[in-house]
């Protein structure tokens, strides 16, 4: 099986692992690809990369009646404060680039794709008694939320006029050795204090992101994306995909402190820090798709300081 994958960052390389283990090849499709992170991720082998823009319908025509993938994977897309600062260019990457993906889908007839959305797309300004079901509203005002859920919809519209399958994830804010070159505030909140417990320094947090929330380390990402590449077509098409808690700061900064009990840290003033009340209600992806989060918090930074230490190394090298 072949996987053509938009973006080759973090949750495509966590899924691209567990496909090449299995002898699979993967396409990475990315105008500005760090091609030295792909190598330490994943090796020399398994994969290959085309340089091209979803903004770029022709291109990515071509790219997928070149390479024939079964399974589309679509990470591509501005994040975050990304978004924020320009709305405009965010539509034209996030929704237009969306557009192209499910077209050329369409146009070379790839049998499924899957879709790497957020728990950002549900309307956190309605109140709940419970953890979030993938059934809740969506929309909330801010410009990722928002534009990652008109993607869902553009997507759902071209899934059932076109009848190709459609799985959509909705991750926890993810964390790992990578996510923070894309821009991911929360990400590079991890990065900064395993860093500094590293490096025996301070690290600089943001007021903002002192928040508390629900994460989910990449391999259990890259895990779920790959029941959604493989697994037959379910009735259910949406998933949640987080630890299914809220972890505060606090427990954070204590798991940093398991690792690196000397570990310090300076808040800067900004906006204040916005809190989840509640976490995604993980039970769908479990009875589903027979998936689970493996990674604790502290879980995960203890496998996160291996990788980063490995690529101090090799980046220094």
């Amino acid at each position: 099986m072949t996987v053509l994958v938009t973006g080759a960052g973090l949750i495509g390389t966590a899924f691209a692992r567990n496909a090449i283990a299995r002898g699979e090849e993967i396409v990475f499709l990315d105008p500005e690809p760090r091609a030295d992170y792909l190598k330490f991720r994943l090796g020399e082998k398994g994969w290959k990369l085309v340089r091209a823009d979803v903004r770029d319908l022709p291109s990515l025509v071509a790219a997928m009646q070149a390479t024939k993938p079964s399974v589309v994977l679509h990470t591509a897309g501005l994040i975050g404060g990304k978004v924020q600062q320009s709305l405009s260019n965010a539509f034209d990457i996030n929704l237009g680039g969306t557009r192209n993906v499910a077209e050329a889908v369409r146009l070379t007839g790839v049998k499924r794709l899957v879709h790497t959305s957020t728990m950002g797309v549900y309307d956190t300004r309605r109140e709940t008694a419970a953890n979030v079901r993938e059934e809740f509203p969506r929309g909330a005002n801010r410009g990722y939320g928002n534009y990652k859920a008109a993607k869902e919809m553009i997507l759902e519209a071209y899934a059932d006029e076109y009848k190709f399958e459609l799985l959509i994830l909705r991750p926890a804010n993810v964390y790992g050795f990578g996510h923070f070159f894309a821009g991911s505030s929360g990400g590079m909140k991890m990065q900064a204090l395993l860093e500094a417990g590293l490096d025996g320094r301070s690290a600089r947090i943001p007021s903002s992101e002192t928040m508390a929330n629900e994460y989910i380390y990449e391999k259990d990402i890259g895990d779920i994306v790959d029941i959604a590449a493989t697994i037959a077509m379910p009735e259910d098409y949406i998933f949640n995909a987080g630890n299914g808690y809220v972890t505060p700061f606090g427990d954070v900064v204590g798991a940093v402190r398991a690792l690196f009990p000397k570990v310090s840290f300076e808040i800067e003033p900004g906006p204040p820090p916005r809190s989840k009340a509640h976490a995604m209600d993980i039970s769908r992806a479990k009875s589903v798709l027979g998936w689970q989060p493996k990674f604790t918090i502290a879980d995960g930074f203890a496998d996160y300081i291996v990788e980063l230490k490995r690529a101090r190394q090799a980046f220094q090298s």
